[in-house]
């Protein structure tokens, strides 16, 4: 689905991203690994439209979608969430998920003169859509509390329900279990599993727990200083001896080598 060829991404002289080539199949869930300052951020800004690329090329079912803005990328069902979530804290959680879809009816002036009954149609779909989301998720407990006032976990699988009111294609995850609680990131990696194995969405997942990098994804690439340095199944990773020195550390490489487990 996605293919990303040489990519390059400097800031002044610092180059976050060095000839970065990755492709991400459809119907994967494939997570992206490594230390902080690897350029798994950049990289995630660059595809998504957040970030220009220096040079290189992103490509999306063959079509070159270099350089073209988040909204652009939205409608074609190419979605980014981000590390710290970005509610409408003063809103519910059910109204941050009827505020995604796009175009609707009461955007224009025109249909809040004369086509009200539409209006109130449609945002009777919304709403409807939405609480089967928050089923989905499991948070229908929590769908008249203010986003602002939910825990971090729970805000993590808010921005997950945002992608499913659009229906996304490919959702690349920056940091889904940061801040939270064990419990809550098993919900929101069954959440992933179950979007992925019944409504065919593609993920890809930047993330620092290994346990649950490895309960769901496969492959798992990993980057270093800006470049690519290893793909393969989780097992296989975790058994890479330069990936357990560039990014797992010499701790884990000593419990690796003596037969243990991290």
């Amino acid at each position: 689905m996605i293919q990303v060829k040489d990519l390059h991404k400097s800031f002044g002289g610092f180059k976050a991203v060095q000839g970065a080539s990755i492709e991400i199949e459809t119907g994967s869930i494939t997570g992206l690994i490594g230390p902080n300052g690897a350029g798994k951020s950049t990289l995630f800004n660059v595809i998504a439209g957040v970030l220009p690329p220096t040079s290189g090329t992103v490509l999306m079912d063959g079509e070159d979608i270099t350089g073209l803005p988040p909204h652009e990328l939205f409608k074609k069902g190419l979605l980014r969430t981000f590390q710290l979530a970005h509610e409408f804290s003063s809103l519910t959680v059910r109204e941050n998920l009827m505020m995604v879809p796009d175009m609707q009816a009461g955007e224009t002036l025109w249909n809040t003169w004369f086509r009200r009954g539409r209006i109130r149609e449609q945002e009777r779909e919304i709403r409807k859509k939405a609480d089967e989301v928050l089923e989905f998720l499991t948070i229908s407990h929590v769908a008249d509390e203010k986003a602002g006032n939910l825990s971090g976990g729970q805000k993590k699988l808010l921005e997950l329900g945002r992608t499913m009111m659009v229906d996304a294609k490919i959702v690349f995850l920056d940091e889904v279990g940061a801040g939270v609680n064990r419990t809550l990131l098993g919900t929101i990696g069954d959440a992933i599993i179950r979007l992925n194995k019944e409504r065919g969405y593609t993920f890809c997942v930047i993330e620092h727990d290994m346990d649950f990098i490895g309960r769901i994804c496969d492959p798992v690439i990993v980057m270093a200083a800006g470049q690519v340095l290893a793909k393969g199944s989780a097992a296989h990773i975790m058994q890479n001896e330069d990936v357990i020195e560039a990014y797992l550390g010499t701790g884990l490489k000593n419990k690796v080598t003596a037969g243990g487990t991290a």
